[in-house]
């Protein structure tokens, strides 16, 4: 009987809406971070424009990688605006109430939109290996079909999978606590106020990890492989660091990627002693790659860099630009 009655106090007693609380331990002064989370949102959205608009324009650039970086800069910019102008109202405004069906959405939004970027760098891995190991098959293996396949297959694999993820936050009994010491609504963040059992919950986020990301990551490890193990085959040192050269820019932001992605699992088991760490690495995390991407490859490309050039209208010679090697 008294189950019965606790049971039907949490049905009765079914919060309306979260309270996200910021930045835990710092709530007094998080404010102060909005500036640096803003000017890096509007960097993220300038860059990734500049992208679209140059490989647009340039003839030079409508091949098969060029399109990969422009849906990665598509992914990018709807990861940015799916969770910046909500944590900007929170420190600039304390607008700190969030629904529970806009909660659940920008949950779902997260985990497509972090799965749909790491299914873009399995694709531009494909496109590497091909280019390096199978250089004569390239033209026709890696068309614009191609493309178009395989990313309509990611998103679909993406949107598909990442469902579970909210409608089972939804089932849910939220009874008592509200407040979500988070920017984010994330999985773990909103379930650890639930009133029941939340095991089910973890478990398919568990499951998520190890098959996108896991799965991902070890595609691009392969390829990574099998194009190393190609290079180390060529008699021309100079062929090698040319072949290699190409791949410099999506090492550094696979690397970048998944490091943050592993490194937010690992502190959020020490959430309970610092809890401001998964928080401010979350947050960072889909807001710097955003910024961070578009930069490193117009940095290391140089038909892109030339055609940035022509876009922005700077009469600016490669030989006058210190490039990174």
């Amino acid at each position: 009987m008294l189950q019965d009655l606790t049971h039907s106090n949490i049905s009765k007693f079914q919060v309306s809406e979260f309270i996200l609380m910021g930045f835990p331990g710092i709530h007094t002064w998080q404010h102060w971070l909005s500036l640096p989370l803003a000017l890096l949102y509007l960097l993220a959205l300038t860059a990734n424009i500049l992208i679209l608009v140059t490989i647009k324009q340039e003839a030079t650039l409508h091949q098969p990688m060029y399109y990969f970086l422009g849906i990665l800069a598509v992914v990018d910019m709807g990861l940015g605006t799916n969770i910046m102008p909500k944590i900007l109202a929170i420190l600039w405004f304390n607008a700190k109430a969030i629904s529970l069906p806009e909660c659940f959405a920008q949950m779902y939004a997260v985990h497509c939109f972090v799965a749909m970027e790491s299914g873009i760098f399995v694709c531009m891995a494909i496109d590497r290996y091909v280019a390096i190991c199978r250089p004569l098959h390239y033209p026709s293996i890696i068309t614009e079909s191609f493309v178009v396949k395989t990313t309509v297959v990611m998103a679909l694999r993406n949107t598909l999978t990442t469902i579970p993820v909210p409608v089972l936050a939804a089932q849910r009994h939220y009874c008592s606590q509200n407040q979500i010491e988070h920017c984010l609504c994330t999985n773990l963040g909103v379930t650890r106020l639930s009133c029941d059992d939340r095991t089910i919950n973890s478990i398919y986020q568990l499951f998520l990890a190890w098959t996108l990301m896991g799965s991902d990551l070890g595609l691009i490890f392969l390829s990574y492989v099998l194009i190393l193990h190609s290079v180390l085959k060529l008699n021309s040192a100079e062929a090698a660091s040319k072949a290699l050269s190409t791949c410099t820019s999506h090492l550094i932001l696979i690397l970048f990627f998944y490091t943050i992605i592993v490194v937010i699992s690992i502190t959020h088991s020490a959430a309970m002693t610092v809890p401001l760490i998964p928080v401010l690495l979350n947050v960072l995390h889909n807001v710097i790659p955003p910024a961070l991407n578009p930069m490193v490859y117009a940095l290391k490309n140089k038909e892109l860099r030339q055609g940035l050039y022509k876009v922005l209208k700077l009469d600016i010679k490669e030989k006058d630009v210190l490039v990174m090697k």
